[in-house]
């Protein structure tokens, strides 16, 4: 599952996802933050002329990938890093998400028709994989039979774009590349990315097993050594045709988050992704890996978003008015600023459900909530949710208490802390007490502290909240995936391509053949036609400016339906040792893996 892409996979695939997030435009309207931007990108930039010939570069990794194929439910991040250095990417991003052809493997592409829809792909004629073949429309044409959907031999974890194509052939010449829509589809420079040679994807058994540990071809400008003793290791690609290389090698080498800090202290590691490690253990992981000799911290806004999902499917939360209460009610610029100050990035909470902050085409459109305490209280009290005993806060728990709370300290997050917060009244309405529960991940700090904020804001308005944290292991499975939960929070992986990717969270849950409802990724069990419509329209329209423009109108009524509330974008902190150039925090962007090397001589 690519940090840059969001599967339309399985339920397991979403969750490794959503949990496995570590990693960050244009602003069309204000931020959340009071005006901050996030820090898109953090990188130490050298030109290629400082950077010297050879070296193998060192870089952290969770793990050997199980599969090489990016587009298996049990792909990882992992599993995309080594992709990028070694397969065709047609279009890169730049730190606001924006796709441009990439001039190594396309001379140009060009959309010739609007109805159908027809876009051309002109490659580069000194593009060739690894086995001399060069590029051409017949690997187009393989990984779209094997990624639309129809052949459900194909152990595909999502078939969005590919299954709106109708025909992909050979164009004027050997290196155009000729593909044709059924239906628009707006985000259509996501697809073939990356792209694959034939001879992965052309039959079932190839694609769902050929690339678990070797790849038939690649064509990048390193090419696969060898996956093996815990090291992913690939080489200078010596058929590349582009700026070659710098470096000999990389070796991705598994080393597990919490042992990062210690093996950059050893000198064993030169590029660290450290943001799982903050995520665990707070502002003292990010102080006590500061202080590696050698090494610099980069840190950005990542491509990922942590959010509150409200379980409107179930339990009481499916009262739309006491849901959007609950989300009027959360004060997402105090938790912004709270986890990301002491982090040393912009407090900027989050405004949309579909755009990042430092995204193109990004708009703060959370002034369709009507957020604030006394919006909330009103509405409880219109909705018959009605005052009664006093509630206080201590530890991770929210109760109905007989005496009124003491405030906690300013800033502090209340019951965090084991301070009572400030308090109205328990809310009941027929006779039923209004409690509700948070779902948190056990030993992660920022949940933690995001917790706390949570039950001492709603405290505020009398809503109980008792936080129950469980293992990131059955998180999904076990809870999340069943509706066993009323307030959960964890994180999503945003797309560099809104709504194709997205549209499946907030899609309206069907009726399925027993009459029971069939929610598929949409893990709040909320929805309206309209929301679809709009999401719909969004992902066909071919002009950007009219996608912009429904993508707001869809964000706005999510907002007013809440089925969640998005945060912030998390942290991306990471590590890089002193002398490594063009390594750092990417946010949106990816390495330019020829480019990356050393500053000096480096064995």
């Amino acid at each position: 599952m690519s940090r840059r892409q969001l599967s339309h996979g399985p339920i397991a695939a979403v969750a490794a996802a959503a949990l496995g997030v570590t990693l960050a435009a244009c602003s069309g309207g204000g931020s959340g933050g009071g005006g901050a931007t996030p820090r898109a990108a953090d990188l130490v930039q050298a030109g290629r002329a400082s950077v010297v010939q050879g070296g193998t570069l060192r870089w952290a990794v969770d793990a050997v990938p199980s599969t090489f194929n990016a587009f298996q439910a049990d792909a990882t991040d992992d599993t995309t890093l080594v992709a990028e250095a070694v397969l065709p990417t047609l279009f890169t991003l730049d730190e606001h998400a924006d796709a441009k052809p990439d001039p190594d493997y396309l001379t140009g592409v060009e959309q010739t028709s609007a109805q159908p829809q027809t876009v051309v792909y002109h490659l580069n004629p000194k593009a060739v994989w690894s086995d001399g073949k060069p590029l051409s429309a017949a690997d187009f044409s393989a990984q779209w039979h094997a990624l639309n959907g129809k052949d459900q031999a194909f152990w595909t974890a999502g078939t969005a774009g590919y299954d709106d194509i109708a025909s992909v052939s050979q164009g004027a010449t050997p290196q155009d590349v000729k593909v044709v829509f059924s239906k628009p589809y707006g985000p259509w420079k996501g697809l073939f990315a990356p792209l694959y040679p034939a001879a992965a994807t052309a039959t079932a058994a190839a694609f769902n097993e050929g690339s678990r540990t070797k790849l038939a071809a690649d064509a990048g400008p390193f090419t696969l050594k060898s996956a093996t003793g815990g090291t992913v290791t690939v080489v200078r690609n010596p058929h590349w045709w582009g700026e070659p290389a710098k470096l000999d090698a990389i070796d991705f080498t598994a080393v597990a988050p919490e042992a990062r800090t210690a093996a950059l202290s050893a000198g064993k590691l030169d590029v660290a992704d450290l943001s799982e490690t903050v995520d665990d253990d707070g502002a003292a992981a990010l102080t006590k890996a500061a202080a590696v000799s050698g090494v610099t911290l980069h840190r950005a806004s990542a491509p990922a978003y942590v959010q509150l999902t409200l379980n409107g499917g179930s339990g009481p939360l499916a009262d739309p008015d006491l849901r959007r209460a609950v989300a009027q009610a959360v004060d997402r610029t105090q938790i912004a600023n709270a986890v990301l100050t002491p982090l040393g990035l912009p407090a900027v909470a989050l405004g949309s459900h579909l755009v990042m902050a430092d995204q193109q085409g990004y708009q703060d459109d959370s002034g369709a909530l009507g957020a604030g305490t006394d919006n909330a209280a009103k509405r409880l009290d219109a909705a018959g949710w009605k005052l009664g005993n006093p509630v206080a806060v201590q530890g991770d728990a929210v109760a109905p208490s007989s005496a009124a709370a003491t405030p906690a300290p300013s800033g502090s997050a209340g019951g965090a802390s084991g301070s009572p917060a400030p308090s109205t009244g328990g809310r009941a309405k027929d006779g039923h007490q209004l409690a509700l529960t948070l779902l948190t991940r056990t030993g992660s700090a920022l949940d933690a502290q995001v917790a706390g904020l949570l039950t001492t804001q709603l405290a505020k308005i009398g809503i109980p909240v008792t936080t129950r944290a469980v293992s990131s292991g059955t998180f999904f499975t076990d809870h999340v995936a069943g509706g066993d939960f009323d307030l959960a929070l964890f994180s999503w992986p945003a797309s560099a391509f809104p709504v194709a990717d997205e549209a499946a969270l907030f899609t309206k849950p069907q009726v399925g053949p027993d009459g029971a409802p069939v929610n598929g990724q949409n893990l709040s069990g909320t929805g309206t036609d309209e929301v679809d419509r709009l999401l719909a329209q969004a992902t066909s329209a071919l002009d950007p400016a009219q996608a912009a423009k429904l993508v707001v109108q869809a964000d706005a009524r999510i907002w007013q339906e809440a089925p969640s509330l998005p945060l912030f974008q998390r942290p991306e902190v990471v590590a890089v040792r002193s002398g490594v150039a063009n390594a750092g925090a990417f946010g949106f962007t990816a390495p330019r893996f020829q480019d990356l090397g050393f500053t000096q001589a480096h064995s």
